[in-house]
């Protein structure tokens, strides 16, 4: 099962705007998955849980896909 591993707050990636970034860190077992995402800690936290239950419930085969958003402007993570 995935799991949260962490949510800390960083710098806005390079050309972004704002400053209300945070990096999260989501584990299951060997496979970690690391993201940026901008807003509140309450309203990032809220959206990893929900990656984390999408990706739990395609790894038990009740969900075909998990939700994807592509921006145009993608900035990596420091």
């Amino acid at each position: 099962m995935y799991e949260i591993i962490s949510i800390q707050r960083t710098e806005s990636p390079p050309g972004a705007d704002g400053s209300d970034w945070y990096r999260y860190e989501i584990a299951n077992g060997r496979d970690t998955i690391n993201g940026c995402k901008q807003g509140s800690l309450d309203f990032v936290t809220t959206e990893v849980e929900k990656n984390v239950e999408q990706l739990n419930e395609r790894q038990i085969g009740k969900r075909a896909r998990i939700e994807k958003v592509i921006t145009r402007n993608y900035k990596p993570c420091k």
